[in-house]
């Protein structure tokens, strides 16, 4: 399928000139049995709080006359998520497509924008029902597949290895965050790599050892001294819960030398991901670990994708790999233009069992889904016009 070509005239193509791309990708989600789904623009701002550093702080932000705190619609996935909980089909399989604005803080970049995508939720093959996402939003946007370099991962690897490992707590929640904010290895296992340079030592002392109860309650009291409900966002328990967790990595000892080193060559791993497959089960097996299960679902993957007509050797695997939003749990992809390959991405997604549960969902529901960036596409397609009319 080869989409409409928009307006080149203008740096921002008016809404009229974008509607011939967006209605192709959303008829296309419609044939593949995706229902449309169009989520409120208010929406309560707690629930994209947990969602990662970067988009907390892109948020625009309201509140009525009663102190409640709303936000613009930054994405969709929280929102289809919400919608699926509150429908008949909560809990059983079902898929939604969307396609409209959302509004985002990003610089010099226009703050409303237009994304579509796609969520499933209640599937038991999760393999397939990721393969079937990303072959989804690759066919979806037509002729520019061909020129978009796709990196995937999977959170769960690193998740799994952690576990094996039997890491204190708090460095394998530290690990866990610092792979989400995609800080430089060297920087992972320093007590400088994720916490401020101010010095809270006095503050760190007086909780060390504390009971979290207690520790919440004094942080707490001490920041409604100070007139403060919330900082960027972050309520007074989950800062309580930060100087916490700050507080037993001051007292907890490194990790051991030969878990470290495990660590650093497993995230050293990319490349084709079946070959990357066979460098994560020698490591695995030379560290006497067994991640058999979790690895058999990787493989169980490429095999639906390749099923689907992606070329698995094209795809780019690197266990380092990942997205600046905190409820990815497994699979995790973005495809970005060859042309402009240090600029955002024109599709990403993932798998988010686990968000269901935070948004209120008694048990984790199987949750993957995409999204495409309207405005990327346009990007290639204004450039594609300057190259043929030059």
């Amino acid at each position: 399928m080869t989409l409409a070509v928009v307006d080149s005239s203008s740096s921002q193509p008016s809404s009229g000139a974008t509607r011939p791309l967006q209605e192709a990708i959303a008829e296309r989600f419609l044939a593949a049995g995706y229902a449309r789904c169009e989520p409120a623009i208010l929406q309560p701002a707690a629930i994209f709080f947990d969602s990662g550093e970067e988009l907390r702080g892109q948020l625009y932000l309201t509140s009525d006359i009663s102190g409640a705190e709303y936000c613009l619609r930054p994405e969709y996935t929280i929102p289809v998520s919400r919608h699926y909980l509150a429908s008949p089909q909560a809990g059983t399989s079902a898929g939604y497509s969307y396609c409209g604005p959302v509004f985002r803080y990003r610089g010099e970049r226009p703050s409303e924008f237009v994304q579509a995508g796609i969520e499933s939720f209640g599937r038991s093959d999760r393999e397939a029902a990721d393969a079937e996402i990303l072959s989804l939003a690759m066919e979806s946007v037509g002729d520019f597949s061909e020129r978009l370099a796709v990196r995937i991962t999977d959170v769960g690897l690193f998740t799994a290895l952690l576990d094996a490992l039997e890491l204190p707590p708090p460095w394998r929640r530290r690990l866990l965050r610092a792979q989400v904010l995609g800080m430089p290895l060297a920087t992972l296992f320093t007590s400088e790599g994720e916490v401020s340079q101010t010095d809270h030592s006095g503050v760190l002392a007086l909780l060390e050892g504390a009971d979290r109860a207690g520790a919440r309650a004094l942080v707490e009291d001490l920041l409604s001294i100070a007139g403060f409900a919330s900082i960027i966002g972050r309520t007074p328990a989950e800062i309580a819960d930060r100087f916490l967790e700050q507080a037993a990595l001051k007292s907890s000892q490194d990790i051991a030398g030969e878990k470290r080193a495990i660590i650093e060559r497993f995230l050293a791993i990319e490349g084709d991901p079946d070959q990357a497959s066979e460098a994560m089960r020698h490591l695995l097996a030379d560290a006497g670990l067994n991640l058999a299960a979790t690895l058999d679902s990787f493989d169980a993957r490429l095999g639906f994708l390749a099923a689907r007509g992606l070329d698995i050797a094209a795809l780019h695997f690197a266990t380092r790999f990942t997205r600046n939003l905190d409820y990815y749990t497994g699979f995790v992809f973005e495809a970005h233009d060859r042309m402009r390959p240090h600029e955002k991405p024109v599709i990403g997604g993932g798998r988010y069992d686990k968000l269901l549960c935070r948004l209120g969902a008694q048990e984790d529901i199987s949750a993957v889904g995409a999204a495409i960036w309207i405005d990327a596409l346009e990007a290639m397609t204004r450039e594609t016009m300057a190259r043929e009319t030059a």
